[in-house]
């Protein structure tokens, strides 16, 4: 996980341990809270059963974190839908399908993962949040202050977050739509802090693939410019994170060849959207639109010339039309 350097050590003491543990006030500086949110999320160990419920159905995993140090090692077992454990050790991840006997090597930032709720290292969130406190609640056994986070405009959702009061940990977020209707939520059903969880048995968990087939998904850092594309109207309040480009399944017909897709990610500091750039195909690129995957995430996607723009996000449909309607082939 990338640590959020562009506070200084002092400022961060002085926003983040300046503020009365317990208290939250109306006028509390948004980013100390949220980093003091992301920092528990880092740097305590716990475990726990985390519930995501959205569109009607529900998924249920297993989490065991440690921190030592800057090291975090964390594994996350699923407890419904396919089989599957899924190992982090800092930017490292490597999940396992058990039925299918296949692990995937990859590497990924985890910043935004429940229970953290930042996603980019924007220290300007203030600019398109209000932050609210709305009092106290009992969360999975825990004192939790409660505060939700409203949009300034329409190109965002709100949250409602739950915090356990001496930690800073979240252990409820609720996505909100416009109207303050329940897009999405995650929560701890259960949780135990300060738990005694082995660091180095969860590192040997995730180093033993013996009988698996191990796959590498590896991404290619790139940038936009540098594959011909860029925004011709940036959207309000959203900043790129990063560009990558990587390989996608074997053209028909074609052996050994392999499309490349690009991947450009934006966040506003706590939503995040990607934009999909591949070659266009007749056999998989259908109708045009946007479309809703479940909860708050939805897609908009777009045909421009040769090529098929995706935007996904938990956005609003608007944001995503923004985004597809805004990225713009320079070569």
């Amino acid at each position: 996980m990338k640590t959020l350097r562009w506070f200084t050590a002092g400022l961060c003491a002085l926003l983040l341990f300046g503020l009365p543990q317990g208290a939250i006030a109306e006028d509390a500086p948004l980013n100390a809270w949220l980093m003091r949110l992301h920092e528990a999320s880092r740097h305590r160990t716990y475990t726990g059963t985390f519930v995501v419920s959205a569109a009607g159905q529900m998924a249920s995993a297993r989490i065991w974190h440690v921190c030592d140090g800057e090291q975090q090692v964390e594994r996350v077992e699923s407890l419904s839908g396919t089989p599957r454990a899924t190992f982090r050790r800092n930017d490292e991840v490597m999940t396992f399908f058990p039925e299918a006997k296949v692990a995937i090597s990859e590497s990924r930032d985890s910043l935004g993962l429940f229970p953290s709720l930042l996603k980019s290292n924007a220290a300007d969130i203030g600019e398109n949040y209000l932050m609210r406190p709305l009092g106290n609640e009992r969360i999975a056994g825990l004192d939790a202050e409660v505060v939700q986070l409203q949009p300034k405009d329409a190109l965002r959702y709100g949250y409602r977050v739950w915090s356990e009061k001496r930690s800073g940990l979240v252990v409820q977020l609720q996505t909100l739509d416009a109207e303050g209707r329940v897009l999405e939520q995650a929560a701890f059903s259960e949780l135990q802090l300060d738990a005694p969880v082995n660091k180095a048995k969860l590192t040997q968990m995730m180093a033993a693939t013996e009988g698996y087939r191990v796959e590498r998904r590896d991404l290619q850092k790139t940038t936009a410019k540098a594959q011909g594309w860029a925004m011709a109207k940036p959207v309000p309040g959203f900043k790129p994170m990063g560009c990558y480009t990587r390989p996608v399944a074997l053209l028909a017909g074609a052996p050994g060849r392999m499309e490349q897709t690009m991947q450009w990610m934006f966040s506003d500091g706590l939503a995040t959207v990607s934009l999909f750039v591949e070659a266009f195909d007749t056999r998989r690129h259908m109708r045009a639109g946007a479309s809703e995957l479940g909860g708050a995430t939805r897609t908009h996607t777009r045909r421009l010339d040769a090529w098929w723009i995706t935007a996904v996000g938990e956005a609003p449909a608007l944001t995503l039309s923004l985004f597809v309607q805004g990225l713009e082939r320079k070569k």
